[in-house]
């Protein structure tokens, strides 16, 4: 075998060799799948399910919130109806009024608010508890009628407020939520400003 025929051979061996190469990257590599290729059920698993919301006023407060975890919602909550502001802490001793949202099918991820009662009191015409008590801000509102607690909470939290007994028997406010304010100083719409506030309040049961 000549010079020349040497080199046509191993050069002949060398490009098949290529090819095989290329080829076996060709073999081994992973088809691309674009999202658009995904099965259905894949891109619709983050969806909330919906389902039927019952109707729960008028029931205790520990069995709505048993039949609306059994229909599929467990993002539930409750308030004071009357807007005292008192917790539900024992959910057998209060009864529901009314709910947010109504009922009707929903997505099971909805929020339940329940407004309720203790179970000897009666359902106000109006929810006076919805919602967050609402900020004095820079002027003085009215608080007579309302809890001592909601007082305290709608004023800045650096406030310095004195609760008397209005019956004169100069009783310690402890529960604020069983009072209501019967005056108090500054007057509604006066500026606040930092001054001292004192709120004279009697049991809600009594009369100012």
């Amino acid at each position: 075998m000549n010079h020349r025929t040497t080199i046509a051979v191993l050069a002949a061996a060398l490009l098949g060799l290529s090819a095989c190469s290329s080829e076996d990257a060709t073999t081994d590599a992973p088809a691309k799948v674009s999202s658009q290729d995904k099965p259905a059920e894949e891109s619709d698993s983050g969806k909330a399910e919906t389902a039927p919301l019952p109707d729960m006023a008028g029931k205790g407060l520990q069995s709505a919130q048993d039949q609306a975890q059994a229909a599929g919602f467990y993002a539930l909550t409750s308030h004071d109806a009357l807007g005292r502001d008192r917790m539900q802490t024992f959910d057998r001793n209060w009864k529901v009024c009314a709910q947010a949202p109504k009922a009707g099918t929903r997505s099971t991820d909805t929020k339940v608010d329940f407004a309720t009662v203790k179970l000897d009191e009666t359902c106000p015409a109006k929810d006076a508890g919805a919602g967050e008590p609402a900020a004095a801000g820079a002027t003085m509102p009215d608080f007579q009628g309302k809890a001592v607690k909601v007082a305290r909470g709608a004023l800045d939290s650096g406030a310095s407020i004195t609760v008397n007994d209005a019956s004169g028997q100069d009783r310690i406010v402890f529960m604020e939520s069983n009072w209501q304010v019967c005056s108090q100083e500054p007057a509604a719409g006066a500026k606040l400003d930092g001054r001292p506030v004192t709120l004279s309040a009697v049991k809600f049961d009594e009369s100012c």
